[in-house]
């Protein structure tokens, strides 16, 4: 059987985009190395109850430059409204500004863009993939 593993991210600030995706969306830092053999910086970070890993990479001589749209992480939540509100409570931008209205039907969706311009979807569990 094959396995998705992990996805790697560049970042441009190793600690502060750990905390941002461990306080904002419940990650948990599971393994961090300072030394690859790369000579990179990498985080591994899991959502509980999940196999894929995001492994985030610091080098100090890369420029973390992520054009708008090129990729996004989706996660599900149970109650998009709850979570979202909790967000936006501590100072993360939900979006589009009128997420709440703008799926009234079908799939409930927001989205998040990291410290880095990656974007992250919330998805509600029950919402069709």
């Amino acid at each position: 059987m094959v396995k998705l593993l992990h996805t790697r991210f560049r970042v441009s600030d190793i600690e502060q985009t750990i905390a941002w995706y461990c306080d904002n969306l419940g990650y948990v830092c599971t393994r961090r190395n300072d030394r690859s053999p790369a000579g990179n910086r990498l985080a591994f970070l899991e959502l509980p109850g999940n196999e894929h890993v995001l492994e985030l990479c610091y080098s100090p001589d890369y420029e973390v430059n992520v054009p708008e749209d090129l990729m996004h992480t989706c996660i599900g939540v149970d109650d998009i409204i709850s979570f979202c509100d909790g967000l936006e409570k501590k100072g993360i931008e939900v979006w589009p500004s009128n997420w709440r209205e703008a799926f009234p039907t079908g799939r409930k969706m927001a989205f998040l863009t990291d410290p880095d311009g990656y974007e992250v979807e919330i998805l509600q569990n029950d919402s069709p993939v």
